[in-house]
């Protein structure tokens, strides 16, 4: 895949000064020249019609129904959780066909589209959906425009005209695209679906990875799956001491108040707040009491019932609120628990332990306590975090991938159109 100069073969990418107002790509293969045509939705379609009025309920095992929550956000991929099927008399009229694209007409999801894969079966879409036949065009082509920046503010301008967010099948008729001859539209559409492929390809491979990060974990934590040591003997039996014994609770509060506050979230841990923009507005006076933080504690926060507990890689502080965990030797190997106190196991354990918590309340040093957590001996844990820190590794990579990818798409789509 590879962008070229005016003198390779490929795409050929110029620079426009006098016919910067013309309707022809930046970039652009270099077989194609000439303006494109502007053109309407309305005009390269044909049947748009609105969704049926149907409750969702268990999926039938054949028609699947396409409400606008099974689009997903960044993919616009047809992703159910679950699968339904609609209620009542399903008729063919509301049978998705190759062509076919939907838009989201209502709500904070207006301008979401979805064009149909035969792949997804089946499908039948809802009433909060709009639908168009693309029948004088490349429909991934045209599809391909809702991906660009000049789309989304042609969204956000126009759903909000009467107060609420919502386009109707008259306004998305008269959304303004750009068309190149029936070729080049189908190079352009070319192009781009091999890049999409690619990105399925690494999507599939990070929850591959994924997958099996999990089945690994299984059986490490659950003894199943044993390592050996250097010499090739066994490791000695695993104990299983309540929490208290191989975690302490600190309060330091001894700082001068120029260390980074850090927000403590689900998917990062605890993280400098300045990372996530996090906006909140404290005092000096509260400040100093706000707990000192070290690389490799563990803090319970108020969603660990449902997240586990959090890791530290920053050196910072955080609200009193929180209780601070940290190792009592140096037998504990951070980034073995690191692992184990996010898993589902452990999370249900904490579940079970603490049934009847309410949501919002603050675990306590002394229900984390009750709880017995697996303790291999120091080599052991070290070989354990060592292998399923290799694997984040590759998932790390595929993301670095992914992202690379992504970018490259985006720049694309608003460079190859007009």
């Amino acid at each position: 895949m590879a962008t070229q100069n005016n003198n390779g073969n490929g795409i050929a990418s110029e620079e426009r000064t006098k016919q910067s107002a013309a309707l022809v790509p930046k970039l652009r293969f270099k077989e194609f020249e000439g303006e494109w045509e502007q053109k309407k939705l309305g005009d390269v379609s044909s049947k748009v019609a609105y969704g049926m009025n149907s409750a969702a309920i268990t999926f039938d095992g054949k028609h699947k129904y396409l409400r606008i929550t099974d689009i997903d956000e960044e993919t616009r991929e047809f992703i159910p959780s679950p699968l339904t099927s609609p209620d009542g008399l399903i008729e063919d009229k509301f049978k998705m066909k190759l062509n076919d694209i939907v838009f989201a007409r209502t709500g904070a999801s207006t301008g979401k589209s979805y064009l149909y894969n035969p792949k997804d079966g089946d499908l039948y879409y809802a009433g909060f959906l709009i639908k168009v036949n693309i029948s004088k065009a490349n429909s991934y082509f045209v599809y391909s425009q809702t991906f660009k920046e000049s789309y989304r503010k042609w969204v956000q301008v126009y759903s909000m005209r009467s107060g609420q967010p919502g386009l109707n099948a008259e306004e998305y008729k008269n959304l303004k695209i750009s068309i190149p001859q029936d070729e080049e539209q189908q190079k352009i559409a070319n192009f781009l679906t091999a890049v999409d492929t690619k990105l399925q390809q690494l999507t599939t491979k990070k929850e591959l990875l994924a997958q099996y990060k999990k089945g690994v974990m299984q059986q490490l934590f659950s003894q199943q799956l044993r390592f050996k040591a250097d010499d090739g003997s066994d490791f000695a039996d695993w104990e299983f001491p309540h929490a208290n014994i191989l975690f302490k609770s600190v309060s330091d509060k001894k700082h001068n108040s120029d260390l980074p506050i850090l927000a403590i979230t689900q998917d990062q841990g605890a993280i400098p707040r300045d990372m996530i923009n996090y906006q909140m507005i404290v005092t000096d006076k509260s400040v100093s009491s706000y707990k000192v933080v070290q690389v490799g504690d563990f803090i319970i926060s108020l969603r660990s019932f449902q997240g586990g507990i959090e890791y530290s890689n920053y050196h910072g502080i955080c609200s009193p609120a929180y209780n601070i965990l940290r190792p009592t030797s140096e037998n504990v190997n951070s980034d073995f628990y690191r692992i184990y106190l996010k898993t589902a196991f452990y999370i249900k354990q904490l579940q079970k332990r603490l049934e009847g918590i309410r949501d919002g309340k603050m675990i306590s040093y002394k229900y984390f306590s009750e709880i017995k957590l697996p303790f291999p001996s120091l080599k052991e844990q070290q070989k354990i975090a060592s292998y399923l820190s290799a694997i984040d590794a590759k998932i790390e990579l595929v993301n670095v991938q992914i992202t690379k990818t992504q970018g490259f798409k985006k720049g694309l789509l608003q460079a190859m159109f007009v």
